[in-house]
C-alpha cells in the first residue's frame, strides 16, 4: 500500500498542473500580504482564496486525475491486491499531494505573516477542505463511468457548496426573518464544509461583529473549546463519509 502511495504521489507531484496550481497559491498569497499594510487584510484575501480557488482545484484535478487512471486502477486490480488498499491508495495519495500544493503555496507565507492561532487556523482548515473535496472527487468519479458526467458533477458539487448554499440560506433568512431562527442557523452550517470553514475563520479573526445578532449566536457556540472541537468534527465527518459511501461503491462496481 505504502508502495503505491508513493507511486501516484511522484506521480502527482510531477504533474504541471498541480505545480502550476502551487505557484498561483504562492503568488496570490504573497502578493497579499506585500501590498496590504495590515496582515488582517492580507488573511481575508488568503480565505477568498481557501474558500473558493481550493475547493475548485481540488474536486476538478481529482476527479480527472481518477478518470485518466482508469488503465492504472484495472492494472492494480488485476493483482493479487485488495480493493480496499488501491482505493485507500488512490485516497491518500491524491490528498497528500493536493495538501502539500497548499501548504507549500499558501501555508508557509501564513506563517510567515500571521505566526499566531488565525494562521495555524488558516492552514488546519485549508488542508481539510483540500481533503474535504478529494473525497467528494472520489465520490463524483465512481458514480458514473462517463468521464464529462462525472466532471460535471464535480463541477455542480463546488457551485453548490460555494455560491448556491449561501443563496439558498440568505433565501430562508429573508423569507422567515419575523421568526427567531438564528439558533437553527447554526445547524444549517453543518451542512456545508465551506460555511464551517469560513464561520470558524471568522470568528478567530473577531469580525463576527460585522455579522450582528446571528454572530454573536455563532460565536457563543462555535467560538468556545465545544463549539470548535464540534466544528472540526464536522469538518472531518465531510471527509470520511463521502470517502467511505465511495469506497463501498468501488468495492461493489464491476469494472
Amino acid at each position: 500500500m505504502n508502495r503505491i502511495i508513493k507511486i501516484i504521489l511522484i506521480d502527482i507531484l510531477k504533474s504541471k498542473i498541480v505545480v502550476a496550481y502551487t505557484i498561483i497559491l504562492a503568488v496570490l498569497a504573497w502578493s497579499s500580504f506585500a501590498l496590504e499594510d495590515n496582515s488582517a487584510k492580507g488573511i481575508l484575501t488568503v480565505l477568498n482564496v481557501i474558500l473558493f480557488t481550493v475547493p475548485l482545484v481540488s474536486i476538478l484535478f481529482a476527479t480527472i486525475y481518477l478518470y485518466n487512471s482508469s488503465e492504472f486502477i484495472e492494472l492494480l486490480l488485476s493483482q493479487p491486491i485488495k480493493r480496499r488498499k488501491i482505493w485507500l491508495s488512490l485516497f491518500f495519495g491524491l490528498s497528500l499531494s493536493m495538501t502539500l500544493s497548499f501548504f507549500v503555496g499558501a501555508g508557509i507565507p501564513l506563517l510567515v505573516f500571521s505566526p499566531d492561532n488565525v494562521g495555524v487556523m488558516m492552514i488546519i482548515i485549508g488542508c481539510l477542505i483540500s481533503i474535504i473535496f478529494v473525497a467528494l472527487a472520489f465520490l463524483s468519479s465512481i458514480i458514473t463511468r462517463d468521464k464529462a458526467k462525472g466532471i460535471g458533477i464535480a463541477i455542480m458539487t463546488w457551485l453548490y457548496f460555494a455560491l448556491l448554499f449561501d443563496g439558498m440560506v440568505l433565501f430562508l433568512l429573508f423569507q422567515l426573518s419575523d421568526y427567531p431562527i438564528e439558533k437553527a442557523m447554526v445547524a444549517v452550517t453543518a451542512f456545508s464544509p465551506i460555511d464551517l470553514a469560513r464561520i470558524q475563520i471568522l470568528l478567530h479573526l473577531d469580525v463576527s461583529a460585522m455579522m450582528g445578532y446571528t454572530g454573536a449566536i455563532f460565536k457563543d457556540f462555535f467560538g468556545t473549546s465545544t463549539g470548535l472541537t464540534i466544528s472540526f468534527l464536522l469538518l472531518c465527518l465531510w471527509a470520511i463519509v463521502p470517502f467511505l459511501i465511495s469506497l463501498k461503491k468501488f468495492n461493489n462496481k464491476d469494472l
